[in-house]
């Protein structure tokens, strides 16, 4: 009887082809080049090392697209390098957040164009049960001035202002 050579069945090195990694790698400079669009605030936010961040604040003063190109290049293999999962999370929080803040802005419009249309009479009091807390008489008083400029074709100060309280109010919900 012939002796088989056993052959080893554990896998541990998992096998990645060509193209999944240079997919992670395209994914890895649009992510770059999603954090070189980031204002300064939010990008000191993100975990990066030294030299990712200069790369980044560099990017900004490229205006040539050759050149932008192959810095974005250099970013995304700086990126590999780098914690690129924690900078991802980082990142995604902070898209989270504005998304968040957007889609509050947008509520506080619509709640405003809805009080300041006059046909729509239970507009105050379903705004009055959603936010007991408000400041209901000076809501009121803002509303019916805004109307009235509105009538008057006059400009849209107290609808600013009534945004801006609508807005505050939101935010002390949240």
């Amino acid at each position: 009887m012939q002796d088989k050579p056993e052959h080893d069945t554990d896998y541990d090195d998992e096998i990645v082809s060509k193209t999944a990694i240079k997919k992670e790698c395209l994914a890895l400079q649009d992510l770059g080049e999603a954090l070189t669009e980031l204002k300064d605030d939010l990008l000191a936010r993100i975990p990066l090392e030294e030299t990712l961040y200069d790369a980044i604040i560099e990017t900004r003063n490229i205006r040539k697209n050759g050149a932008k190109k192959r810095h974005m290049q250099f970013i995304g293999k700086l990126m590999r390098a780098a914690d690129h999962e924690a900078i991802q999370a980082a990142y995604q929080e902070i898209e989270d957040e504005q998304q968040g803040d957007a889609r509050r802005l947008h509520i506080v419009e619509g709640w405003r164009d809805r009080l300041l249309d006059s046909n729509d009479t239970s507009a105050l009091s379903d705004f009055y049960n959603e936010f007991p807390f408000a400041d209901r008489q000076q809501i009121r008083q803002v509303c019916k001035n805004a109307q009235t400029e509105k009538l008057n074709n006059k400009p849209p100060t107290n609808a600013r202002k009534l945004f801006k309280l609508l807005r505050e109010t939101l935010r002390q919900a949240t």
